[in-house]
């Protein structure tokens, strides 16, 4: 199992999105559940155009923190756009697609059914 390589990294993610007036932003723990990073974060923007101006705040941020430059795949679209800041992978969404995804529920699907029937 992976540990955070950089706690502070997440702090700078939420901070970023707040900033940028992302919307109901929801932070999953994936660690030892997916090996493709320790969080998940899924949030929405307004319009296209609002979820493209959080992606690209989120990039600069992350950049200007010294952390390596994410990938950034659903642009120039904007429906749903990914951040893939390594031991963080960040869901952008406009919100009438973030619910037919509907990745919280997906993701946490362990916690909200209970433990597994023996």
């Amino acid at each position: 199992m992976r540990s955070v390589r950089n706690p502070e990294a997440l702090n700078l993610v939420l901070d970023s999105l707040d900033e940028a007036k992302a919307g109901d932003i929801v932070t999953i723990d994936i660690t030892g559940k997916s090996p493709m990073a320790d969080h998940m974060v899924v949030a929405s923007g307004r319009s296209n155009r609002h979820v493209n101006a959080i992606a690209e705040r989120l990039v600069s941020d992350l950049k200007d923190a010294g952390l390596p430059a994410p990938r950034v795949e659903g642009q120039p679209h904007c429906d749903w756009v990914l951040v893939d800041a390594g031991d963080m992978i960040v869901h952008i969404f406009r919100p009438e697609v973030r619910q037919f995804y509907n990745l919280e529920k997906m993701w946490m699907a362990d916690a909200i059914s209970g433990p597994p029937l023996a």
